[in-house]
């Protein structure tokens, strides 16, 4: 196991592996209960909601989806690419897919775009073009685009915890706490574990980050049971602010999961009517296989960038890139990636993609493929004991992205500030990710920038052609509207 993984060579050990494993698995659990709760409540433009039904929901088997293809997806990613890099539906992506897709066309149609996506950009990477514009981008963006996704998990962390908020129709987009104060118990429960975290990080606690959250749980437990806080969401005409963000840490009364649920599974596959897919697809006319392609080449591109982005910032983190700035096996990660989008398409619950919060694993000592494999195990695990993964809140699990975000923070200093043709685009890079709320459009601002400064410099011919292509792509992406409207195409 240890010359397979390569764990030695890589610095670590077992017990490394297997902690930042369960690391990254706690911190993006969440997708189990959240993913369902936005693909799941909509009804597409037929009127069905994912899985057939007109009536209600099926949000169990959602859940259910979400855990299995992110399982193995990460597993293979453990064997495959031996990265410790975890996989699981694409949040921005499955509200994308969700409310621009699903609610003009069907559940159906929807999730084979997403599965067309997926083919194509395993043909990118079979091809080498997605590896060799990966090679393309200069070693300053590279840096930049890790320090910015750790600005971007930082802010994740802060907004799932209640500390940071928006303000809606107020004077500031967001605010700390409510009106500026640390108001509900949850927000309480995270501040504790936000310097819990920092102070075990900072005595040099081996297992600081899991240790951390297991604590910052069992004080959560002990905060509900006396307090009865409860949600923040109650029900459309009904919040909580000061409740907690998503899971209530309630001890569940079952602790194993309904299993009649797995022989439904099927039930939510584009290919369970494969006749009548190929019979809708048939009847499209040219403008709206127009909408189709542009919206393919909308989720392609987040898709293609994201991923790019994430195992650099894993491996800048976890000294695991070469002089090059590549990760270690750059080609099977990006082939498993590919794989993963179809996975999520073809299953229904959307394109399945590289989570940022593998970072945690990575703060947590992980540096090879067996910490994948233990996040994926637990994922598997966790089909079948779901009640028991939805004690840990959010409020619990997010200091671990704050401190994350510190972590990759520090390589600003590789950044030449005094250099403006590189230092630009840099600073947009890195701003906008957090901003935005988008790592995709972090890099694009990035990369079209860096591309513009060369060109007013007169040093047009510095540019590699496949920059200047991905630039101009990008321009495509976010006039993408525009575009549509131009072209007189939904």
């Amino acid at each position: 196991m240890d010359q397979f993984f390569r764990i030695t060579e890589r610095g670590s050990t077992v017990g490394r592996e297997v902690r930042g494993g369960i690391v990254t698995f706690f911190t993006m659990a969440y997708i189990i209960v959240l993913n369902p709760l936005i693909i799941g409540t909509v009804q597409d433009g037929s009127g069905r909601f994912l899985g057939g039904s007109t009536e209600s929901p099926d949000i169990p088997l959602v859940a259910l989806a979400t855990a299995v293809v992110a399982g193995v997806m990460t597993l293979l990613m453990g064997v495959m690419a031996r990265y410790p890099l975890a996989l699981a539906t694409g949040l921005g992506l499955n509200a994308f897919v969700t409310y621009s897709i699903a609610t003009r066309y069907t559940w159906t149609e929807a999730m084979t775009f997403v599965f067309l996506e997926g083919v194509i950009i395993l043909l990118l990477v079979l091809t080498g073009f997605r590896v060799a514009v990966f090679r393309a981008v200069p070693g300053s963006l590279k840096t930049a685009i890790s320090v910015g996704i750790g600005l971007f998990i930082t802010i994740i962390g802060l907004v799932d915890a209640g500390f940071v908020r928006r303000t809606g129709t107020g004077p500031v987009p967001v605010e700390l706490g409510i009106g500026g104060n640390l108001d509900g118990w949850p927000t309480l429960v995270f501040a504790i574990g936000l310097l819990l975290v920092i102070g075990l990080y900072a005595r040099g606690v081996k297992g600081a980050i899991l240790v951390s959250i297991l604590l910052t749980t069992v004080l959560a437990v002990v905060v509900e049971a006396l307090t009865d806080t409860g949600p923040s969401f109650v029900s459309p005409d009904e919040t909580n602010p000061q409740g907690w963000n998503l899971n209530v840490p309630d001890v569940p009364s079952d602790v194993i999961a309904d299993l009649g649920t797995f022989g439904d599974l099927w039930r939510l596959s584009i290919f369970d009517d494969v006749s009548g897919l190929g019979s809708t697809l048939g009847s499209y006319d040219a403008a709206a296989f127009i909408a189709i392609a542009l919206l393919v080449f909308t989720l392609l591109l987040a898709d293609f960038f994201d991923t790019m982005g994430t195992m650099t910032a894993i491996g800048a983190e976890g000294d695991l890139l070469d002089a090059e700035g590549m990760p270690p096996k750059t080609e099977s990660i990006l082939v498993v990636d590919s794989l993963a989008a179809m996975a999520g398409g073809a299953a229904s619950v959307s394109s399945n993609t590289s989570y940022i919060e593998s970072a945690s694993g990575v703060g947590e000592g992980a540096r090879t493929g067996l910490a994948s494999v233990v996040t994926g195990v637990l994922f598997l695990v966790a089909t079948i004991f779901t009640p028991l993964v939805s004690i840990i809140p959010n409020e619990a699990a997010t200091p671990a992205l704050v401190l994350v975000g510190f972590l990759m923070m520090q390589q600003v200093r590789h950044i030449d500030w005094g250099d403006l043709e590189v230092a630009i685009p840099a600073f947009l890079t890195i701003v906008l990710m957090p901003f935005t709320y988008s790592i995709t459009a972090g890099i694009g601002a990035g990369f079209i920038s860096y591309v513009f400064l060369k060109l007013v410099l007169g040093k047009g011919r510095q540019v590699p052609g496949l920059m200047a292509l991905v630039a101009a792509l990008f321009v495509v992406y976010f006039a993408i509207e525009p575009i549509r409207s131009l072209l007189g195409v939904g």
